[in-house]
């Protein structure tokens, strides 16, 4: 009688165990599922970023970690930064250059419009060294032909330059732009030589679509366009 007692105990028991597993395998495979779903959109963020974002600015890190040079959304930074990304603008529709805020170099970050991206940082001289820099913003990415009739505004220290594609029929550039774009997938260069320690170069950069560029058409709808600013150290003193 006790040994039959004793082997529905056990059976019980094992039962529990069994019971047990089965609840602890489901919870790792629910926390799997989840942790794949976290990578994933982590990943598909970072993938449309990097395709399809709006503007991001890097520098060199080895300039970063040998020479201080760094990057802020603000004059005062509390770290170093190689790598910023400003703020998406969905659907963005056509406006003109001459609506845009007069004081839109005077936000820091992102301050976009419904209709424009804006956005301000700063270089800065973080290290010991008296540098000379380069800074260089490239079309990464394009799609429906969208940079016919966009407009790049950079202000750097305030100064302000509006940049635009070539004409359609190649005779130069808009009338409503200081310069052209550099190359077809260059958009500007800048340098700064004599760049001393503690120095802060501020720049604002704002894209929008001009609605009196002819080539602002229908058949623009749809099309995206990435651009990357990049800093690089070119002579150290």
């Amino acid at each position: 009688m006790d040994e039959k007692i004793r082997d529905v105990l056990e059976l019980r028991r094992t039962a529990k165990e069994v019971k047990r597993h089965v609840v602890i395998m489901r919870v790792l495979g629910l926390l799997v599922i989840i942790l794949i779903a976290i990578v994933a959109i982590a990943y598909a963020i970072s993938y449309f970023y990097d395709k399809y974002g709006s503007f991001t600015v890097k520098i060199n890190k080895y300039d970063m970690m040998r020479q201080g040079l760094t990057l802020s959304e603000t004059p005062e930074y509390d770290r170093t930064n190689s790598v910023l990304n400003a703020d998406i603008v969905y659907d963005m529709t056509n406006i003109s250059g001459e609506d845009l805020p007069e004081n839109i170099d005077m936000i820091n970050g992102s301050h976009n419009g419904e209709s424009y991206i804006a956005y301000t940082f700063y270089l800065i001289n973080a290290g010991d060294d008296t540098i000379s820099y380069q800074g260089e913003m490239s079309i990464e990415n394009v799609t429906n032909h969208i940079d016919e009739a966009v407009r790049i505004a950079v202000y750097q220290n305030g100064e302000k330059t509006v940049y635009g594609k070539t004409k359609s029929n190649g005779s130069g550039k808009e009338s409503d732009c200081d310069s052209e774009f550099t190359s077809s997938t260059i958009v500007m260069k800048t340098k700064h030589d004599g760049f001393e320690p503690k120095a802060q170069d501020k720049y604002t950069i704002v894209i929008w679509l001009e609605g009196n560029d002819p080539d602002c058409t229908d058949e623009l709808i749809g099309g995206t366009l990435k651009l990357g600013m990049d800093f690089k150290i070119v002579e150290t003193t």
